[in-house]
């Protein structure tokens, strides 16, 4: 069975992921060559380790392969990053989103094969680690510490064919629904008498509590 992710580097970005995913009640294997770095995340992660991830074996030996998504997180050793990538996609791993520090490294890394390729100056690690947990989850944009505004694509049949007004999000999840994408078509602030069809995506208000609530149901 396949275990939780693996975070790998935790400087600045790949240590937001890893906070991040733990806050979300994720399993999570901490990474890094540096010792002080991670006798640092010992108290956050699930498990965090020192390794050199060039290294296959001793990838091997801390079963990487059983992880369902393991994130590259390497800084500025493009030649690290470019090399783990590979063995871990070599190795079997499912996903491997790796970051890239510019357009090139972006373009080596989407070569040999990773699923996904982020640039941390675009994407910031919580908006990732939001990404990579949910199934429904298209967009995520973080309007405080506690509050966002995100995309949710409709998937359960039991939200087909329901007006707004019969599923009720504010009192049953406390979220507000601010527009509805369909198609080609946007409908910003939508009626009541709206009804949710199969491949609509809500643009959804609302505490990251509250959201998270809602995301368990509509998946």
């Amino acid at each position: 069975m396949k275990e939780g992710f693996a975070v790998i580097g935790l400087g600045r970005f790949g240590g937001s992921i890893c906070r991040s995913l733990v806050e979300q009640g994720m399993e999570v294997l901490a990474i890094d060559s540096d010792e002080e770095r991670v006798n640092e995340y010992m108290s956050v992660a699930t498990h965090a380790v020192i390794a050199n991830s060039t290294d296959e074996n001793a990838l091997r030996q801390l079963g990487i392969r059983n992880f369902e998504h393991v994130i590259v997180a390497i800084g500025e050793d493009i030649q690290s990053s470019i090399l783990t990538t590979l063995i871990l996609k070599e190795m079997g791993v499912k996903l491997v989103t790796a970051k890239a520090t510019n357009d090139k490294h972006a373009k080596l890394l989407d070569k040999i094969g990773a699923d996904r390729v982020v640039h941390p100056e675009r994407d910031m690690g919580r908006r990732i680690a939001h990404y990579i947990v949910s199934k429904n989850m298209l967009d995520y944009l973080e309007l405080s510490d506690e509050y966002s505004l995100v995309e949710i694509s409709v998937s359960d049949p039991r939200f087909f064919n329901k007006s707004l007004q019969e599923l009720d999000f504010r009192n049953e999840y406390g979220v507000n629904i601010v527009g509805i994408k369909r198609d080609q078509e946007m409908i910003i602030t939508p009626e009541a008498t709206a009804i949710l069809q199969d491949g609509d995506i809500l643009i959804v208000i609302g505490s990251d509590v509250d959201i998270e609530r809602l995301q368990e149901k509509i998946q």
